[in-house]
């Protein structure tokens, strides 16, 4: 267990390079939805890339960081309800880290499904249970309003989690060496 929270130099790394991405797709690569304030957005499935690779850590500060710089580049500040959400959900996607097998080059039927199993249920938990309770408890937005918004996040995200996450994870493992696959002659 404490593989997932180790941060080394290239968990670091990556945690800075996995925000500057995430800023920019959050900011500029989302499709709006029709409840108000809420996006298809792309940068989910990236962070569920990341976090996959490098771990809870790194997919949590990825997440947060990213969003945290989008909304006070757009805004002006930070909505940090969703901002806290955004870090929830990536940091649980990184649990998916040793349960893949994308660095063996085996990203296959049976990672696919822990991998999009474990990123619903980060979305579900982001998005249903802490983004509308923070909304309520920090900003006294009205409940029906921050569920019906945390249902379509919940939602948008999962598939892009799912579909670009998948994508990314699938072409990345075939970039590995499989276990066996060199022979000596």
């Amino acid at each position: 267990m404490k593989d997932y929270f180790k941060i080394t130099t290239k968990t670091i790394v990556a945690t800075g390079l996995g925000a500057a991405i995430f800023t920019l797709l959050f900011m500029y690569v989302k499709i709006p939805s029709p409840v108000p304030e809420t996006s298809f957005q792309t940068a989910y499935g990236l962070s569920a890339f990341f976090a996959t690779l490098f771990g809870p850590i790194a997919g949590g500060l990825i997440a947060f960081i990213g969003h945290a710089l989008s909304d006070s580049i757009q805004y002006g500040s930070p909505w940090w309800s969703w901002v806290i959400a955004s870090g929830m959900a990536s940091f649980i996607f990184g649990f998916a880290y040793k349960r893949t097998s994308v660095e063996e080059g085996e990203f296959k039927t049976k990672s696919i499904i822990t991998f999009n199993a474990i990123q619903i249920l980060g979305n579900a938990v982001a998005w249903l249970i802490v983004a509308p309770v923070l909304d309520i408890a920090i900003y006294s937005e009205p409940a029906n309003l921050v569920f019906a918004q945390g249902a379509i996040a919940a939602v948008m995200n999962s598939i892009s989690a799912g579909v670009l996450g998948t994508l990314l994870l699938i072409a990345y493992s075939a970039t590995k060496a499989k276990k066996g696959s060199l022979s000596k002659k």
